[in-house]
């Protein structure tokens, strides 16, 4: 790569992307990377206020920076990954399909480490969509040496070991057991069922059926039991889950034999949210202020189920970090901090 008058310029190779700016009206490549200048190119190009220009000289030891974005964005693209052409030195990675994006934070920042580089991404465990752009590669100066490129290739993992991937979703069967004398005897309204059909809709989710019991817990082990001899991939008990003596929906979960992962999180809404496997089917216990809150706990842990997940304690522990919701007057989760932590 060699500067030179725009004067002298002409019949080079342009080795970088001009970008021209009118504000408020416009913003687009004006000159491309390979572009040859010509004599009609130069009131164009002092119409972008350059003097001089980057022009081609190919060196061993230095990559161009549309050539190290586009190995470093394929180097780091797993599962469900494909990506942008180059421009401008950056190269975005998009979802080829619904599901949750995986990202290995620590080399993440590893990579980001390293001089004239830098990987930006969305949160980790984020549920993104088909043709979502989740990521961007891009090389800050017009060449990179290629000793740091590879350095930073290597960190990005490859075949065996990839920095960000996404995980399809599982349409997994999904049994309801709703609770409370309130519900069961019909002096209240049931709400959960629909709630819960919207909320697993999105992963796919299939309802094997919702029944409505006593604050019995004797009755809801068994309901849960039934479900579990049906196929259900996914228990969901709504209601009973505070501390009051008549809500004996936990006592209910523990009773099945399941292995409890937490009761009781620091996430706001929804900490009365309960965790528990039946060998490798989840059961939830939802607290009823779901029926309230737009936004709980419950929809940070469903991207993740879906996924074919399993949830370790020490993650909701995690959770703290980011996890009260602002119940902001017009929601935009997920695109918020409620629920993105991650280890820095």
């Amino acid at each position: 790569m060699r500067k030179v008058p725009i004067s002298e310029a002409i019949g080079m190779t342009l080795c970088h992307d001009m970008t021209g700016i009118i504000p408020g009206q416009h913003k687009g490549r004006e000159f491309r990377r390979g572009d040859v200048i010509t004599p009609e190119d130069i009131p164009r190009l002092k119409q972008l206020g350059k003097e001089h220009v980057y022009v081609w000289e190919s060196t061993p030891v230095q990559v161009h920076e549309e050539e190290a974005a586009l190995r470093l964005a394929e180097s780091a693209a797993g599962p469900g990954l494909a990506w942008s052409e180059p421009n401008q030195g950056k190269v975005n990675l998009i979802s080829e399909y619904d599901g949750l994006l995986k990202i290995k934070t620590d080399r993440l920042h590893m990579v980001n480490r390293l001089e004239n580089l830098a990987f930006a991404t969305l949160y980790n465990n984020q549920m993104v969509k088909k043709g979502q752009i989740v990521a961007g590669a891009k090389i800050i100066p017009l060449m990179i040496d290629g000793d740091k490129l590879d350095e930073a290739v290597q960190i990005c993992g490859g075949p065996s070991e990839y920095l960000l991937s996404v995980k399809p979703f599982q349409s997994l069967w999904t049994g309801v057991v709703t609770t409370g004398n309130e519900v069961y005897s019909g002096r209240v309204q049931d709400g959960f069922g629909s709630l819960l059909q919207k909320k697993i809709a999105p992963f796919g989710g299939r309802m094997i059926r919702q029944v409505i019991v006593p604050d019995n817990s004797e009755v809801i082990t068994e309901e849960i039991h039934k479900l579990l001899n049906e196929g259900a991939e996914l228990i969901l008990v709504t209601g009973g889950m505070s501390v009051d003596p008549d809500d004996v929906t936990p006592l209910a979960i523990k009773a099945t034999g399941a292995d409890l992962v937490f009761y009781g999180a620091p996430v706001l809404p929804g900490s009365m949210f309960m965790l528990a496997y039946k060998e490798h089917v989840p059961v939830c216990g939802i607290p009823a202020g779901a029926l309230y809150n737009k936004i709980t706990i419950l929809d940070i842990i469903l991207p993740r189920i879906f996924a074919g997940e399993r949830i370790e304690r020490e993650e909701i522990i995690l959770l703290g970090h980011g996890g009260l919701c602002q119940e902001c007057s017009v929601c935009h989760y997920p695109n918020c901090t409620f629920g993105k932590a991650a280890p820095m």
